[in-house]
């Protein structure tokens, strides 16, 4: 071969493997990199272990706390979302009860006196109305009495005048 080609083949050669160095190096540097965020990651992971298995426990004593809770307000008689005892809750239901139905009772007393009321002032209004209707009819006839007396005093007069006339 010729001296020119073996040098181009040294070099292109020389060439590649300082390529290779060079990609090997940042694949170490890479490697490294990715083994130290591996061991980060081990390290939360463990860290986030210890405080799920506290969280755990107490969540545990927090249930233990609750039921602990809980049976004392049963045994005391306590009504957990009110807070107050449950006979008192009773007793006050039942007193409102009795308030509703003293105020219903009451109302309805006054209801039916209003209306016995009610019928008695409907019993004179018919009473006057039927006096009215008698009233009415008296007076038609009184009028209708007036006009057959005036017509029966006029023919009577007319009459007279007639008889007068006759006499004279």
């Amino acid at each position: 071969m010729a001296p020119c080609a073996r040098d181009t083949k040294v070099s292109t050669r020389y060439g590649q493997q300082a390529e290779l160095k060079e990609q090997n190096q940042y694949l170490m540097t890479a490697n490294e990199e990715l083994q130290k965020n591996l061991s980060e990651t081990q390290h939360r992971v463990a860290e986030l272990e210890l405080q799920y298995s506290d969280l755990q426990k107490e969540n545990a004593e927090v249930q233990k706390n609750l039921k602990d809770c809980h049976a004392l307000l049963v045994a005391a008689n306590i009504d957990p979302v009110l807070g107050e005892s449950v006979g008192d809750a009773a007793r006050q239901n039942e007193d409102q009860r009795k308030e509703v139905m003293s105020v219903s009772s009451d109302l309805l007393s006054e209801l039916k006196a209003f209306g016995d009321i009610a019928s008695q002032q409907r019993a004179r209004l018919e009473e006057i109305q039927a006096t009215m209707r008698d009233l009415k009819e008296a007076r038609e006839q009184m009028i209708q009495e007036r006009e057959n007396f005036s017509l029966e005093a006029a023919e009577m007069e007319r009459a007279l005048k007639e008889a007068e006339a006759l006499l004279l």
